[in-house]
This record gives structure tokens, sequence and C-alpha cells, in this order.
């Protein structure tokens, strides 16, 4: 049984989004038409209260993108982003989200951020999605959205750990840092995730 994970495809993500991943919107017209080729579609949302720590608003003489030290993690700040009930947070209405069996949350613990759909960053607290997927007897996954260097990376390399097997749907994912995708790429290529295009799940 196969699943396709959509990560991430919000508002504030998008081109005039509060932290834009370029040509994030030509990635749903893919994701929207291979959907309907898995047995099930999951999604997750990034999902933040206003004072989330990764915010750099919430520290004094930071700046978006610096790194800091917070309680022995390091931590990028970011533009405020999919602030819970917002329009930034919401799915773009451009996505098909008919065929979404379930949305997983993350980000809402104010003092840890969280990247993966499966984990919180510190690895602490996860979201429930292994043991859905597992009880639907899900064995492969496919992952898609943005940004794929780092939620969607985050995402797969945890789904790694819990031993699905994994692919990547490259046409369909979109990175805020392409130089940085590149080495990601490698990495998981070492992991035994499969990369992929659309036209290898429907012709």
């Amino acid at each position: 049984m196969k699943a396709l994970v959509i990560v991430d495809v919000q508002n504030d993500f998008m081109p005039g989004g509060t932290l834009p991943v370029a040509q994030a919107d030509k990635i749903i017209p893919v994701i929207n038409h291979i959907q309907h080729a898995f047995d099930l579609v999951v999604a997750t949302q990034d999902w933040h209260p206003k004072n989330h720590i990764s915010f750099a608003s919430n520290h004094p003489d930071k700046k978006p993108y610096e790194t800091i030290n917070l309680g022995g993690y390091n931590e990028v700040l970011w533009p405020d982003h999919c602030i819970q009930g917002t329009s930034g947070a919401a799915f773009c209405a451009t996505l098909n989200t008919n065929l979404v069996a379930a949305v997983f949350r993350k980000g809402m613990n104010p003092n840890v951020d969280s990247y993966s759909g499966f984990y919180d960053n510190h690895h602490a607290i996860n979201t429930g999605m292994t043991g859905y997927l597992k009880d639907k007897k899900i064995t492969e996954l496919y992952f898609c959205g943005v940004a794929a260097d780092i939620c969607v990376y985050y995402t797969i390399s945890d789904a790694v750990d819990e031993e699905f097997s994994c692919f990547l749907i490259e046409n369909a994912s979109q990175p805020l840092d392409s130089t940085k995708f590149k080495r990601i790429k490698a990495e998981l290529q070492q992991k035994k995730v499969q990369i992929i295009h659309s036209n290898q799940i429907i012709k």
C-alpha cells in the first residue's frame, strides 16, 4: 500500500507569502494530477502560535535567517509564518484537498520547532503520523511539497527511520535553497530514498 505525503503546501510558503519559496506554486498542478494514483493521501501543515521560538520577531536584535543557540540546539530564525488560524497558514486554494484523508499539524509547541511531519526537532513529541500510516498498512511513502530542502527533507529522514520505503517526487517539490537541495538529494539517495519524476507514477 502506498501513500502520498503532501508537505506544507500553504499560502505563506508561496510567492507573495511571508516565507516564500520561489516558484512553489508551480508544483501544485503536479500534486493535484498524481493524487488519485495512491491508496491514501495525507498532508502536513505548519501551525505556529504567534510566540513561536523560531520567529525572529520574538528575539530582540535578531533578524530572519540568523542562527542562534537555544538550549543547546541551533535554531534558524524565520519570518513570522503559518500562524494558527491565519490565511497564511491555510492550504493553497489551488491545492485539491478532497482526497486528503488526514492532516498532521506541526510546530504548535511555542518552544520547539518542527520541520518533520513525524516529530518535533528534538524528537520528543510525535504527531501520530507513523501510527496512522501503519494502521492503514502503508509501506511506501511518496513525498512532495515545500520546502524540499527543509520540511520535506526532515519528514523523509524520519520516514526512513520509521522503516517506510520512501520516494521523493522531485518535480512536485520545491526547495528554498537549490544548492543545498543538491547535497540533500545525494544524502537521501545514500539512505536508499528513490528520487523520481511524476511521470513515473502517471504517464
